[in-house]
C-alpha cells in the first residue's frame, strides 16, 4: 500500500518537473514571436549600431517613391553649409508632377525652405530646385546621389536617377539599403530637426499655407522621431520611421505596402516588436581594459564606451580577438560592438592570450547581465521551490503514517 502511494507521489513530482521546465520554453516562444506584416518588404535597425532586428524581403529591390528624398536631404546638407542661400527656381521645377509645394518660375527660395517643403510637404518642385541648384541638372544630382549612398551608407543594391522619387523602372533600392541611408542622414542635427518637425508656415509667391508633415507617425506614434513617407502607383505606400524610447533610437522601414492604413499599421507592429522585446546596453565603457582580470596584464582598453542591443533579459557572450574586436553573442546572433586600441607598453605587447578563456567569458557575461531576473527564471524558481515543499510535506506524513502503524502493532 505504501509503495503504492510512493509512486504516485513520484508520478505527480515528475509532472511538476515537466511543467516547471515546460512553461518558460512555451512563454518564451510567445514573447518572441515576430510581427505578420502585410508589406512586401521590411526591416527593423537599431539606430546606434545598426543591428538588425527584423527582416522581411529586406534585400529584395523596390521602388522607394518620394522617400527618395531622404537622400536628397542630407547631400544637399552635406553640400552647402550655407542654408540661406538662394535658389531660383527654373522653368522645369516649376512643372514638375506629383506633390508641390507651388513654386513660381524665377522665385528666389532659401535652400532651407526649400528642404523644409520637399521634406515636410513632399515637394518635387522643391527637390528638382535643390537638385540644379547642386548639380544643374536632375540627371547630374542623380549621380552624386548613387555615389553617395554607397560611399557614405554601403548602400549596394540601390539606384536614383531623379531626385524626387518619381516612378522609374531604373530607379530602385532596398529596405536594408533605406534603413543604412536613414540611419546615416540621422546623425545629422539639422536633417533630424528638419523631419521632425510636424508644422511651419509657407509662405511663397504663389501659395501661402502651413505645412504639415506628411508623416502621420509624428502625431500617432510615441517617440516618434521622423522621417519621410511616399506614396507611387508602382512603388505602393513606402515608409521610414524612427522612433525612440528608454534611450533606444529605431529605424524601420516599409516598402511596396499595398494601402495607406496598411503601411502605418505595419510601422507600428514593427517598432512595438523592437520596443517590447530588446533594449540597449552599454557593455563596456570608455578606458576599460581587457583582459578584465587582476592578474592578467592588460592587452586592450576602449577609447569609447561599447553598446550593443539585446533580447530583454538575455545575457550575451563577448570575447576579444587577436586584433582587439570586441564580439557580442546573443540569439540574435554575433555582432562586432567596436574596436579595443592596443595598450602602449615599453614591452611589446602579446596577443597569444587575447581569447577569453571560459572563466573570463563568464565574468565579462555576468558584467553585462540584469540586474533582475527574467519574468520565466522568476516561475522556474517558484515553481522549484513549491515542487521542493510538496516533496518534504509528503516525506513527513509517510513518517508519521509509519509511525502510527508501528505503534499500532506494538499495541
Amino acid at each position: 500500500m505504501a509503495q503504492n502511494t510512493i509512486k504516485r507521489i513520484s508520478a505527480l513530482l515528475l509532472l511538476i518537473q515537466v511543467f516547471c521546465f515546460a512553461v518558460p520554453v512555451y512563454a518564451e516562444e510567445a514573447v518572441q514571436a515576430e510581427p505578420n506584416l502585410a508589406s512586401e518588404s521590411a526591416i527593423l535597425m537599431d539606430a546606434q549600431t545598426g543591428t538588425v532586428l527584423f527582416q522581411k524581403n529586406a534585400e529584395k529591390q523596390q521602388f522607394p517613391a518620394s522617400i527618395t528624398k531622404i537622400v536628397t536631404g542630407i547631400v544637399a546638407l552635406e553640400y552647402e553649409s550655407v542654408l540661406s542661400n538662394l535658389v531660383t527656381v527654373s522653368k522645369e521645377a516649376r512643372g514638375e508632377e506629383g506633390t508641390r509645394i507651388y513654386l513660381a518660375e524665377g522665385e528666389q527660395v532659401s535652400l532651407e525652405k526649400l528642404l523644409y517643403g520637399m521634406l515636410m510637404n513632399s515637394g518635387n518642385d522643391a527637390a528638382t530646385a535643390i537638385a540644379e541648384y547642386i548639380d544643374g541638372s536632375k540627371a547630374q544630382f542623380a549621380e552624386r546621389m548613387n555615389a553617395f549612398v554607397k560611399e557614405k551608407a554601403g548602400a549596394e543594391h540601390t539606384n536614383f536617377v531623379n531626385p524626387s522619387g518619381l516612378p522609374d523602372e531604373a530607379q530602385v533600392t532596398t529596405a536594408l539599403d533605406m534603413a543604412r541611408i536613414s540611419r546615416y542622414a540621422m546623425q545629422n542635427e539639422v536633417f533630424r530637426k528638419i523631419v521632425a518637425t510636424k508644422r511651419m508656415p509657407w509662405v511663397g509667391k504663389e501659395w501661402t499655407s502651413s505645412l504639415i508633415n506628411h508623416n502621420q507617425m509624428l502625431k500617432d506614434y510615441e517617440g516618434t522621431t521622423g522621417i519621410k513617407n511616399g506614396y507611387t502607383e508602382a512603388a505602393g505606400f513606402t515608409l521610414v520611421t524612427s522612433a525612440k524610447r528608454d534611450g533606444m533610437e529605431l529605424i524601420g522601414v516599409i516598402l511596396k505596402s499595398p494601402s495607406k492604413t496598411a503601411v502605418y499599421k505595419d510601422m507600428t507592429h514593427l517598432l512595438d516588436y523592437g520596443f517590447e522585446h530588446y533594449e540597449l546596453k552599454q557593455l563596456i565603457a570608455a578606458n576599460d581594459s581587457y583582459p578584465f582580470t587582476s592578474s592578467s596584464p592588460a592587452e586592450f582598453i576602449a577609447a569609447e564606451p561599447m553598446w550593443a542591443v539585446l533580447p530583454k533579459g538575455e545575457t550575451p557572450a563577448i570575447s576579444v580577438t587577436s586584433q582587439g574586436n570586441v564580439l557580442v553573442t546573443s540569439s540574435i546572433g554575433t555582432v562586432d560592438a567596436g574596436t579595443m586600441e592596443p595598450v602602449r607598453t615599453e614591452l611589446p605587447v602579446s596577443v597569444a592570450s587575447v581569447t577569453p578563456s571560459p572563466e573570463e567569458d563568464v565574468k565579462m557575461a555576468a558584467d553585462v547581465q540584469s540586474d533582475e531576473p527574467s519574468g520565466s527564471t522568476k516561475l522556474t524558481i517558484f515553481i522549484l521551490w513549491m515542487s521542493l515543499l510538496a516533496y518534504l510535506a509528503v516525506l513527513a506524513y509517510l513518517r508519521l503514517k509509519r509511525q502510527k502503524q508501528e505503534r499500532s502493532r506494538g499495541m
